[in-house]
């Protein structure tokens, strides 16, 4: 595991150490469990870009007119 110095807001800090004493962890396994959450959430949104990039765009107004069509709206 590597080390790193983190500069965090002060309201962030005391959260972050008022949950770590509520859950009995320590503030870098809550530190890295944000972080892992935060960077699957990236490769899941960079996956679904890859899988619809070439998936026809629709202009604004056809997408109301779909919407209508189909009594959405």
């Amino acid at each position: 595991m590597s080390k790193a110095t983190l500069y965090l807001e002060e309201p962030i800090h005391r959260a972050l150490r008022l949950k770590a004493a509520e859950t009995n962890q320590s503030m870098s396994e809550l530190v890295n469990d944000a972080l892992k959450a935060s960077l699957q959430e990236d490769l899941e949104d960079l996956k679904d870009w890859r899988d619809r990039k070439d998936d026809e765009t629709v202009g604004y107004e056809a997408f109301i007119e779909m919407l209508k069509q189909d009594g959405t709206i």
